[in-house]
């Protein structure tokens, strides 16, 4: 039996927290693979402030941008992907993916949730995914 590959990632515009989803042999388990920050800080932001309005929102949009990138890198190699957290941060990443054609046999799931701790985290994916399989399975 294969099993599909399934990750779930709580982000915001500034962090997103990427947890894989591993059930083996009646074994459910979420381990967290990594965190990716966006480099955009407010300080940056500050000083790019200082030197005009638009410069600071080019330059927020361009770390934006490779920060959405970073993290659609990670998830080039699995089949599942669930984007959840409290900003649109999640919808923006999802129309990036969609648009990308390496991207298209990854079924991805955008849901909202509030602010949530690292173990609310991974409870969250947990919990999602178990229900998944089974009304697959049904």
């Amino acid at each position: 039996m294969i099993t599909d590959k399934k990750i779930g990632i709580y982000m915001d515009h500034s962090i997103a927290h990427l947890i894989e989803f591993s059930k083996e042999s009646f074994e459910t388990k979420t381990i967290s693979i990594e965190t990716i920050e966006s480099t955009f800080t407010h300080e940056e932001k500050e000083d790019s402030l200082d030197r005009g309005e638009r410069l600071m929102h080019n330059k927020e949009k361009q770390q934006q941008s490779e920060y959405y990138k970073k993290i659609a890198g990670s998830i080039k190699n699995y089949d599942f992907v669930l984007l959840f957290g409290p900003t649109t941060a999640k919808n923006e990443l999802a129309n990036l993916i969609k648009d990308n054609h390496h991207f298209e046999k990854i079924k991805v799931v955008v849901t909202h949730s509030d602010k949530m701790t690292e173990n609310q985290m991974h409870a969250f994916v947990a919990d999602y995914f178990q229900k998944a399989d089974k009304t697959v399975i049904k």
